[in-house]
Protein backbone atom coordinates (compact mmCIF):
# COMPACT_ATOMS: atom_id res chain seq x y z
CA UNK A 1 0.00 0.00 0.00
CA UNK A 2 1.24 3.71 -1.13
CA UNK A 3 2.35 5.97 1.70
CA UNK A 4 -0.64 8.25 0.63
CA UNK A 5 -3.43 5.88 0.03
CA UNK A 6 -4.74 5.72 3.82
CA UNK A 7 -4.50 9.50 3.74
CA UNK A 8 -6.48 9.58 1.07
CA UNK A 9 -8.85 6.92 2.02
CA UNK A 10 -9.31 9.34 4.95
CA UNK A 11 -9.79 12.66 3.11
CA UNK A 12 -12.75 10.40 0.87
CA UNK A 13 -14.31 9.46 3.78
CA UNK A 14 -14.61 12.91 4.70
CA UNK A 15 -16.13 13.39 1.17
CA UNK A 16 -18.58 10.22 1.98
CA UNK A 17 -19.84 12.64 5.48
CA UNK A 18 -20.32 15.14 3.72
CA UNK A 19 -22.26 13.49 0.79
CA UNK A 20 -24.30 12.42 3.45
CA UNK A 21 -25.10 15.88 5.30
CA UNK A 22 -25.95 17.14 1.79
CA UNK A 23 -28.44 13.61 1.35
CA UNK A 24 -30.27 14.67 4.68
CA UNK A 25 -30.36 18.12 3.73
CA UNK A 26 -31.33 18.01 0.15
CA UNK A 27 -33.38 14.34 0.04
CA UNK A 28 -34.49 13.83 4.10
CA UNK A 29 -35.57 18.02 4.11
CA UNK A 30 -33.44 18.29 7.67
CA UNK A 31 -32.18 21.89 6.84
CA UNK A 32 -28.70 22.40 8.59
CA UNK A 33 -28.17 24.66 11.84
CA UNK A 34 -25.19 26.76 11.93
CA UNK A 35 -23.30 24.49 14.09
CA UNK A 36 -23.96 21.63 11.41
CA UNK A 37 -22.67 24.31 8.63
CA UNK A 38 -19.56 24.72 10.90
CA UNK A 39 -19.09 20.81 10.92
CA UNK A 40 -18.92 20.72 7.37
CA UNK A 41 -15.82 22.98 6.25
CA UNK A 42 -13.52 21.04 7.59
CA UNK A 43 -14.27 18.15 6.20
CA UNK A 44 -14.00 20.51 3.07
CA UNK A 45 -10.32 21.02 3.82
CA UNK A 46 -9.82 17.29 4.31
CA UNK A 47 -10.96 15.92 1.07
CA UNK A 48 -8.59 18.55 -0.77
CA UNK A 49 -5.84 17.41 1.55
CA UNK A 50 -6.77 13.92 0.44
CA UNK A 51 -6.60 14.67 -3.25
CA UNK A 52 -3.38 17.07 -2.55
CA UNK A 53 -1.24 14.17 -0.50
CA UNK A 54 -1.52 12.21 -3.76
CA UNK A 55 0.59 15.06 -5.42
CA UNK A 56 2.63 15.69 -2.35
CA UNK A 57 2.81 13.11 0.12
CA UNK A 58 4.62 15.32 3.35
CA UNK A 59 4.13 15.45 7.20
CA UNK A 60 2.46 18.68 7.03
CA UNK A 61 -0.47 17.36 4.48
CA UNK A 62 -1.01 14.71 6.75
CA UNK A 63 -0.90 16.41 9.64
CA UNK A 64 -3.09 19.47 8.23
CA UNK A 65 -5.64 16.52 7.11
CA UNK A 66 -5.49 14.53 10.87
CA UNK A 67 -5.93 18.27 12.17
CA UNK A 68 -9.21 19.24 9.95
CA UNK A 69 -11.28 15.88 10.54
CA UNK A 70 -10.14 16.10 14.48
CA UNK A 71 -11.43 20.09 14.41
CA UNK A 72 -14.82 18.85 12.53
CA UNK A 73 -14.50 16.21 15.16
CA UNK A 74 -14.29 19.02 18.42
CA UNK A 75 -17.40 20.78 16.90
CA UNK A 76 -19.48 17.74 16.61
CA UNK A 77 -18.38 17.69 20.04
CA UNK A 78 -19.08 21.03 21.13
CA UNK A 79 -23.30 20.76 19.16
CA UNK A 80 -23.95 17.34 20.99
CA UNK A 81 -23.67 19.56 24.17
CA UNK A 82 -25.45 22.34 23.01
CA UNK A 83 -28.23 19.55 22.11
CA UNK A 84 -27.97 18.05 25.08
CA UNK A 85 -27.96 21.50 27.22
CA UNK A 86 -24.15 20.84 28.28
CA UNK A 87 -23.35 24.14 26.63
CA UNK A 88 -24.71 27.21 25.89
CA UNK A 89 -24.90 27.56 22.31
CA UNK A 90 -24.32 30.58 19.90
CA UNK A 91 -27.30 32.74 20.07
CA UNK A 92 -27.88 33.03 16.62
CA UNK A 93 -29.04 29.56 16.52
CA UNK A 94 -30.06 28.52 20.14
CA UNK A 95 -32.65 31.53 20.90
CA UNK A 96 -30.75 33.02 23.63
CA UNK A 97 -30.97 36.83 22.61
CA UNK A 98 -31.80 39.27 25.45
CA UNK A 99 -34.92 40.65 24.62
CA UNK A 100 -35.42 43.16 27.39
CA UNK A 101 -33.54 46.23 25.52
CA UNK A 102 -35.17 45.89 22.33
CA UNK A 103 -37.68 48.10 20.89
CA UNK A 104 -40.54 46.53 18.93
CA UNK A 105 -39.05 47.24 15.66
CA UNK A 106 -35.61 46.23 16.65
CA UNK A 107 -37.61 42.96 17.93
CA UNK A 108 -39.34 42.32 15.02
CA UNK A 109 -36.27 42.58 12.72
CA UNK A 110 -34.61 39.76 14.78
CA UNK A 111 -37.44 37.59 14.68
CA UNK A 112 -37.82 37.72 10.68
CA UNK A 113 -34.00 37.45 10.53
CA UNK A 114 -33.54 34.89 12.75
CA UNK A 115 -32.77 31.09 11.87
CA UNK A 116 -35.21 28.41 11.39
CA UNK A 117 -33.00 25.87 12.14
CA UNK A 118 -32.09 25.67 15.91
CA UNK A 119 -29.33 24.28 17.20
CA UNK A 120 -29.72 23.11 20.42
CA UNK A 121 -32.74 20.72 19.37
CA UNK A 122 -32.12 17.02 17.66
CA UNK A 123 -34.09 16.55 14.16
CA UNK A 124 -32.46 12.76 13.97
CA UNK A 125 -30.90 9.85 15.84
CA UNK A 126 -29.76 6.63 15.34
CA UNK A 127 -28.90 4.78 18.79
CA UNK A 128 -29.30 7.60 21.01
CA UNK A 129 -26.49 9.80 19.44
CA UNK A 130 -27.79 12.77 17.05
CA UNK A 131 -26.16 13.36 13.75
CA UNK A 132 -23.40 15.56 15.15
CA UNK A 133 -22.38 13.29 17.91
CA UNK A 134 -22.13 10.59 14.92
CA UNK A 135 -20.24 12.92 12.99
CA UNK A 136 -17.58 13.53 16.21
CA UNK A 137 -17.42 10.05 16.51
CA UNK A 138 -16.71 9.87 12.70
CA UNK A 139 -14.24 12.60 12.57
CA UNK A 140 -12.14 11.48 15.45
CA UNK A 141 -11.57 7.97 13.28
CA UNK A 142 -11.22 9.88 9.95
CA UNK A 143 -7.92 12.20 12.22
CA UNK A 144 -6.81 8.84 13.71
CA UNK A 145 -6.74 7.28 10.19
CA UNK A 146 -4.42 10.15 8.45
CA UNK A 147 -2.29 9.77 11.87
CA UNK A 148 -1.71 6.71 10.92
CA UNK A 149 -1.13 7.14 7.28
CA UNK A 150 1.29 9.67 8.61
CA UNK A 151 3.59 6.81 10.83
CA UNK A 152 3.34 4.35 7.76
CA UNK A 153 4.77 7.22 5.31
Amino acid sequence: MRDWSLAFLAGMGSAVLLAGALYFELVMGLLPCELCLWQRWPHGAAVALGVLVWAAPLAPVFLAGAAAAATSGVIGVYHTGVERGWFEGPAACSGGIDVGRLSAEELLDRILAAPVVRCDEVPWEMLGLSMASWNAVASFGLAGLWLVAMRRR
